[in-house]
């Protein structure tokens, strides 16, 4: 089937067979078959060397192998057995559950009220009936209820609202019924669409006045929605692909019922999350699930990628555009911190304001103060324009550039300035879901569980006793004779990179001062450590540099300690060359072939003694100016230790 699903598509079609958005969709087509078809083999050939490799017996690990083509075969083969309405309920409450679940994970406010179409089934049958009674649907031979779409028409509404003067194809009428499908010629035109599906065999069915059957696709929503909220909508969401036929038919079947001319002022139509280029699909298996996600980021983090997106576009969810996220939110991040500690530094009391600093406006604070009315209105406008959020996110980040540099020139800023602008930042994130709790400043921290509120004893103990704990290491070490200023500062280092790392607190020194920030535990810790491995990779690289020097300096002693009588005759540049030597001075007679030494070799022969005798002398010195051959051995020897004890370290 999947091969087929490939092969079809790349079948060629007459010329002006298709238009360009049929091509469109056939092309879509051929690269979600192939994907599905790579993925399954991937997956196979994967299962299946895993079985191979454990030699498993193992029945259980085997149907997890095997687990998507079993579920397809006995579904197909025993799904019309299954008449137990609990296996239908139990099934639905559970994957209800996990949502409500992801949901709170992510951060997603309390729903107003939870709709459920299996309580709402009686509703629905009186909502359906509603519609054939006002003359907008007919009940077919076969138990099933369709909305007559002529009739709306004829009487004056509108039909395909979000798409006018599109014509329906084949596809889309597919589309509009689902999965439960239709029986042929049973409509009266091919743009009615079931409001009420008669049952089969293994699928959920309740009683009605037309026979035991099911809602169809739109009904639902349109019968929950008008009980909970109304005769009218004024915004309703939902994906881009839902369009047609899900809203249009929504409409459609409300309005009939309702009698009125639009049942929704103002629908906001997402874009689809793009994974491996194509649209996250459970069909394709090409999804991430929400908890998959929070594995490797933050609430947050996702909430960021997703603001920092077109809300109307597709996005592709990627390495890349997480990465940009964590940028943002780190940055964000920085600048509450760096602003906290200036507001620390300037208002010690919340009444103090200020009062030992100069607080007169100058050239630029009133820059400053301009560049925050701009990014105001600029926000402002952006949530007016389409709720473009990627444009706030921006504007905000710009707003942050500009007050860094604002805080780090020369002119004391105005801390009550700089607090305007952090409050701001604040509020807009607030407002995005992005900042938990009540600080005025900066993300926060997420509600105890429960709401409730750590004792003031719990919540300073651990400072405390970083604090105490610090205290003693001091108090120690100044009665230890043997201590030294590096002691202190080794002491300074350790409960910077330790104690306060583990608690969240980030400290950054300068030359004139320390800061410190709140931040991510696990992010400080992992900082630390990469400095550390840092510093650890430059330290043995400096190691090893220093063996490749004392190498090399052993070897070139071994050569220069020889004696200049026996140069010629030892060194391992020389030993090849000559054939005789004279007795007293050591130098070449001839060469190695016994021939007499020419002018120019004579001349090379008093050239190289001298340096070798040169080098000797710079040992010498080296090893305390005794030219005795058994210094320079012991020299050489006390060098030798010395790179045995380094390559050991």
């Amino acid at each position: 089937d999947l091969e087929g699903g490939v092969s079809k598509p790349k079948e060629p079609l007459p010329d002006n067979a298709c238009s360009p958005k049929d091509a469109e969709k056939r092309e879509e087509a051929l690269k979600e078959a192939q994907f599905k078809l790579d993925s399954f083999a991937e997956n196979l050939e994967a299962a299946v060397q895993s079985l191979k490799n454990s030699n498993s017996t193992n029945i259980e690990e085997w149907i997890s192998a095997s687990h998507d083509a079993l579920a397809a075969k006995i579904d197909k083969e025993k799904g019309s057995t299954v008449t137990n309405q609990k296996i239908f309920e139990a099934h639905a409450r559970r994957w209800e559950g996990e949502f409500f679940q992801d949901m709170a994970a992510l951060g997603v406010k309390d729903f107003d009220v939870v709709t459920r179409v299996t309580e709402y089934v009686p509703q629905i049958v009186e909502f359906i009936q509603g519609v054939v009674n006002n003359g907008y649907a007919y009940a077919a031979p076969s138990g099933s209820v369709y909305f007559d779409t002529s009739a709306f028409k004829e009487d004056g509404f509108d039909y395909r609202k979000l798409n006018p003067g599109d014509e329906t194809t084949a596809e889309e009428m597919a589309e509009a019924e689902g999965k439960i499908g239709t029986i042929a010629d049973e409509k009266k035109q091919r743009n009615d669409f079931a409001l009420w599906k008669a049952s089969k065999p293994g699928e959920p069915s309740w009683e009605s006045p037309w026979g035991a059957g099911r809602p169809g696709w739109h009904i639902e929503c349109s019968v929950m929605a008008s009980d909970i909220i109304g005769e009218n909508l004024d915004i309703h969401g939902g994906g881009v692909d839902l369009k047609f036929p899900h809203h249009d038919n929504e409409m459609a079947q409300s309005e009939a019922y309702h009698k009125c001319g639009q049942w929704v002022n103002y629908f906001l139509h997402a874009g689809h999350l793009h994974i491996k280029g194509l649209k996250m699909s459970k069909s394709l298996k090409n999804f991430i699930t929400i908890r998959q996600a929070l594995k490797e980021h933050s609430a947050r983090q996702l909430r960021f990628m997703f603001l920092m997106q077109p809300w109307d576009k597709s996005m592709n969810y990627s390495d890349q555009t997480v990465d940009d996220a964590k940028k943002k939110e780190s940055y964000m991040k920085n600048f509450f911190g760096a602003v906290k500690s200036l507001v620390r530094s300037q208002m010690k009391s919340p009444g103090d304001m200020v009062s030992h600093v100069p607080q007169g406006w100058n050239a630029a604070d009133r820059a400053m103060f301009d560049t925050l009315n701009q990014a105001q209105a600029a926000v402002h406008a952006a949530l007016l324009d389409n709720f473009k959020t990627h444009v706030v996110i921006q504007r905000l980040v710009d707003l942050i550039q500009e007050c860094n540099k604002y805080m780090s020139s020369e002119d004391a800023p105005k801390v009550l300035l700089v607090k305007k602008v952090a409050m701001y930042v604040t509020k807009i994130l607030r407002v995005f879901g992005v900042v938990q709790g009540n600080d005025v400043i900066g993300f926060g921290a997420d509600d105890q569980e429960g709401g409730g509120a750590a004792s003031k004893e719990d919540t300073v103990s651990p400072y405390v006793d970083a604090l105490v704990g610090f205290r003693d290491k001091i108090r120690l070490a100044a009665r230890d004779k043997a201590s030294t200023p590096a002691t202190f500062l080794e002491e300074c280092d350790s409960i910077r990179d330790e104690t306060l790392a583990r608690l969240g607190i980030r400290v950054e020194d300068s030359t004139e001062a320390s800061i410190w920030k709140m931040d991510d535990p696990a992010a400080i810790q992992k900082e630390i450590e990469e400095k550390r491995q840092k510093a650890a990779e430059a330290a043995a690289k400096k190691r090893q540099g220093k063996i490749d020097r004392l190498a090399a300096d052993i070897a070139k002693a071994q050569q220069s300690k020889i004696p200049p009588s026996e140069f010629f005759k030892a060194h391992p540049t020389q030993t090849d060359k000559w054939g005789s030597y004279d007795e007293s001075t050591g130098k070449p007679l001839t060469t190695k072939e016994g021939k007499e030494l020419s002018k120019s070799q004579l001349k090379g022969i008093e050239k190289e003694l001298k340096k070798h005798v040169a080098a000797r002398d710079k040992l010498i010195k080296q090893a305390g100016g005794n030219a005795d051959q058994a210094e320079l051995d012991a020299y050489i020897g006390k060098l030798e230790d010395e790179l045995k004890e380094l390559q050991q370290s």
